[in-house]
């Protein structure tokens, strides 16, 4: 998964880019200034954010998310880019062959975004979600 970064009066100029390796954020600015504040974006602390996919059934309010994953990721570019001034825009990097497939639809949503994205390994989307 990749993350473009911009300015809200310029949406079609990106200035940073942050890709999850899947261990962790990789940025990248031509800027050194926006890579500092993607830095920042993308500290290793968790991220308090009020998504309703990442609650349990029935429960409300705010969710934590523990740095380390793809969902934190996730969570820390779209939460944090006000931080830095900047607006976030998710950008999904997909390969051939690498798309929606109707015949594995037993996949959790979760899992199908992990598969796609190709970060985790195979026993990773095996596991449990």
């Amino acid at each position: 998964m990749r993350v473009e970064f911009f300015r809200p009066s310029a949406p079609d100029d990106v200035v940073g880019r942050a890709r999850w390796d899947g261990k962790r954020a990789v940025v990248e600015s031509e800027d050194d200034d926006v890579r500092k504040k993607l830095e920042r974006v993308f500290r290793l602390t968790p991220v308090v954010t009020n998504d309703g996919s990442m609650r349990m059934l029935g429960a409300s309010g705010e969710s934590v998310i523990q740095p380390g994953s793809l969902e934190w990721f996730r969570a820390a570019a779209l939460t944090r880019a006000g931080e830095a001034e900047l607006t976030a825009r998710i950008v999904p990097d997909l390969r051939p062959g690498t798309g929606w497939d109707p015949a594995a639809d037993y996949r959790t949503f979760r899992n199908e975004i992990r598969r796609i994205d190709g970060a985790g390994a195979p026993q990773d989307v095996a596991g449990p979600d």
